[in-house]
């Protein structure tokens, strides 16, 4: 068939594993049967991309990624409708926002609509994979490593792009109850200059000390600039919104803030609503004197990851700042039902944000290799 003539070669697991229920799933612990793989060297450059089953990675040693710390990722879902399609929500930023990470790292650009083809076709070939309970879905994890086996301070010369699939649940055990985050004074994430901006691991490895240092309850830490550490940046997995005065705020792009897929999916339709939205610098301080005055109404997160996560307490100094009575604001409940009726198919999409997936059966295909 000339469909199957233009898929990427693939080499099928001979048996699958067994799926999961629904109440089994935790965020990232449970992985699909395949994977997809392709190689970067500097004489053939992008080459070889394969979809096989899922297994450990052989790796030398003195891969660079170990050493110097030279990865980028990504995050999209997969969502079942319920007339059985299978939807991806603006998969093509993600790809853009990958390369814009690989330049600021030093890793070859990739060829944005082939990766775009290589997610569909796992997740095609991977559909039984995706759960049906409400508020699951696939998570699609693209990345980049350096893999040339040297000990020298340079960009490597050779990499792997690697895309992993897991179905998964919410990735708070709140949901969309409202979380308590708190304001980390001490330590920095990063500064403008530096990877702020990439989605690269080391941004995240950063993060960890303050995470395990915050008292027990707390969901996520709340960053501060690290230069004069006053101005709020963004959530460890998300960025952050505050609704002060009918008009919702969020810290502008300053090279130091990850530009979310979900965030700029928030002010579009905050936008699309009349709903006043602001990108500006915006201090803690006066987040703090609105709460004192009565104006702050609503602050919540937005990823891939938790969509929209209502913040219902805000620690800062060692006071508590209740927001909302603690309860789930009406903009952040809209968001989250507009933002997963589209993803999921239930409402219309007027932004064309969502792609179909076309089911790949493997009673269809011969396995090789």
């Amino acid at each position: 068939m000339e469909e199957e003539q233009q898929l990427i070669p693939m080499k099928l697991c001979s048996s699958g594993k067994e799926k999961p229920q629904a109440d089994q799933l935790e965020f990232g612990r449970i992985f699909t049967d395949h994977m997809f793989l392709m190689d970067y060297t500097d004489d053939k450059g992008w080459h070889d991309p394969r979809i096989v089953p899922y297994e450990p990675l052989t790796v030398d040693p003195s891969a660079m990624v170990f050493h110097y710390g030279q990865s980028v990722f990504e995050g999209m879902k997969a969502y079942r409708t319920p007339d059985d399609e299978i939807l991806l929500f603006r998969p093509q930023r993600n790809f853009k926002r990958m390369n814009h990470s690989n330049s600021r790292l030093c890793i070859p650009p990739i060829d944005e609509r082939f990766a775009l083809k290589a997610v569909k076709q796992l997740v095609g070939l991977e559909k039984d994979w995706i759960p049906e309970a409400e508020g699951t879905s696939l998570y699609i994890r693209p990345f980049i490593i350096s893999t040339e086996p040297f000990l020298g301070v340079a960009p490597s010369r050779h990499y792997k792009f690697i895309i992993i699939l897991s179905p998964v649940g919410a990735y708070y055990e709140e949901g969309i109850d409202p979380v308590k985050i708190a304001v980390e004074n001490d330590y920095v994430r990063t500064v403008k200059g530096g990877t702020g901006e990439a989605k690269t691991g080391g941004n995240y490895a950063a993060s960890l000390k303050a995470q395990e240092v915050a008292d027990e309850g707390i969901a996520q830490v709340l960053w501060l600039d690290g230069v004069e550490r006053k101005y709020i940046e963004e959530v460890g997995s998300m960025n952050v919104f505050f609704k002060i005065d009918g008009k919702v705020v969020t810290p502008a792009l300053n090279g130091s803030i990850l530009e979310g897929v979900t965030r700029n999916s928030v002010i579009e339709l905050l936008k699309h609503w009349d709903v006043p939205v602001e990108e500006r610098k915006i201090s803690m301080e006066e987040v703090y004197q609105s709460h004192k005055a009565g104006t702050l109404e609503e602050a919540f997160g937005a990823g891939t990851a938790a969509v929209i996560s209502p913040i219902g307490d805000l620690v800062w100094n060692h006071e508590h700042l209740e927001i909302n009575s603690g309860k789930t604001g009406v903009t952040a409940k809209r968001l989250y039902d507009t933002l997963t009726g589209i993803q999921y198919g239930k409402i219309q999409d007027p932004f064309d944000w969502v792609e179909k997936v076309e089911e790949i059966r493997q009673s269809t295909l011969r396995a090789s290799g």
